[in-house]
């Protein structure tokens, strides 16, 4: 199920019946609506049915009472090309993350490429070849922003224009090549934010040979749009230095599946306590030597919200709304003029959970029903999670 990035535009669809709906938006979590209108792939109208226009939808989804959430945002992977990953020689990796209800997934760099060029024109030359790759293909329709190149001593503000003009909006994690000083890497990461070009930095202890070590002082002196999981990929640095970095850094705070759980939890209470839940967004750092996570986002809403006691609803928003708003995605948050990526979910079938967020902040996954990107259906009831209770039906379709 691998498509371009140019598909079929979806018409009128008109999703109703939605039993609970997930805005997204962490300062107000939950909506007052049950009906959702798009049209070719991006969303109209959102409230109650009788107040939306209804009228000759192409497509009609009967939500049966469910959960319909913004589609999950990965904001930590490791592409190459295509639906393949070399560090776990593993095919359809992607496609089957989309059945873990993430319809985005953003690249921290390209490095298990075998051979990847560490020259600075080898470097550049994979950035814009992974960026335009991925622009003109997805798959199974997931949304793979990649073209993250990793930067290495020897590169000038020249280069980082020249990428820049190339389409290159994403570094790769400052830390995984030979630049590794904080004063070096602020330079690179001031020239990169000049262009349009984001920054994240690796944080903790070594994860791939030729990695090593980033201390907080480093992260605080390169001064990176992203503080790249704080909790570690996979070793974490101490506690109350991660309690630092949320404090001293005004920067985004990353928390991943593939680092240290204790540590995702204190950074996550520790943002909470500074009253800046917003920072707070989620990725898997997969394909890593842990494998690829297709749950892995779920798994991580599951975690902070049972063992970390923080609300399930705005758990949902740290891995769609905020991640959305600190990339600058138009998706992410069920509001009109975003783009139409949905998840419907519902509480997984035998749970203790009597709701979904009661189930959720037990510590169970909740089941996906069906995913949604840019309006058009992508899959039905999931592979990999439990099933759910209730499912999501298409109850009538033009084509």
């Amino acid at each position: 199920m691998a498509e371009a990035a140019v598909a079929e535009k979806s018409g009128k669809v008109v999703i109703r019946n939605i039993g609970l709906m997930i805005s997204g938006n962490i300062d107000n979590p939950l909506l007052d609506a049950d009906t959702v209108v798009v049209n070719d792939g991006i969303i109209s109208a959102v409230g109650k049915e009788k107040d939306c226009d209804t009228s000759e939808p192409r497509t009609l989804i009967d939500a049966r009472g469910t959960c319909l959430c913004p589609g999950l945002i990965d904001s930590h992977v490791h592409p190459v090309f295509g639906d393949w990953t070399p560090r776990q020689n593993q095919l359809g990796w992607i496609e089957s993350t989309l059945h873990g209800g993430v319809t985005t997934m953003i690249s921290a760099g390209e490095v298990h490429l075998p051979g990847r060029p560490k020259d600075v024109v080898g470097l550049k030359a994979l950035a814009i070849t992974a960026q335009r790759a991925f622009d003109n293909f997805r798959p199974a329709g997931v949304k793979v922003l990649a073209g993250a190149p990793v930067i290495e001593k020897g590169m000038v503000e020249e280069d980082f224009k020249e990428l820049a003009e190339a389409g290159v909006k994403l570094l790769g994690e400052v830390g995984l090549g030979t630049v590794k000083a904080g004063e070096e890497a602020q330079r690179m990461v001031a020239w990169a934010r000049k262009y349009g070009i984001q920054s994240t930095i690796h944080t903790g202890g070594p994860s791939i040979p030729g990695s090593g070590l980033i201390d907080k002082d480093v992260v605080l002196e390169a001064d990176a749009d992203i503080i790249g999981h704080i909790n570690g990929g996979h070793t974490a640095l101490p506690e109350a230095h991660v309690c630092e970095l949320c404090e001293k850094s005004s920067r985004g705070i990353e928390i991943v599946h593939n680092g240290n759980e204790k540590i995702a939890i204190a950074a996550a209470h520790a943002a909470i306590a500074l009253k800046c839940p917003h920072r707070i967004i989620l990725g898997t750092d997969g394909p890593a030597g842990s494998g690829a996570q297709p749950l892995g986002i779920l798994r991580m809403i599951a975690l902070l919200s049972s063992l970390g006691n923080i609300p399930a609803e705005l758990v949902f928003c740290f891995a769609t709304g905020n991640t959305a708003r600190m990339r600058d995605l138009n998706c992410g948050l069920i509001e009109v003029g975003r783009a139409a990526d949905f998840v419907f979910l519902d509480r997984a079938q035998h749970t203790a959970g009597r709701t979904l967020f009661d189930s959720v902040q037990l510590g169970d996954i909740p089941g996906v029903g069906m995913v949604m990107i840019d309006g058009l259906v992508r899959c039905g009831r999931s592979r990999n999670t439990p099933p759910a209770m209730e499912i999501p039906v298409v109850v009538g379709a033009g084509h």
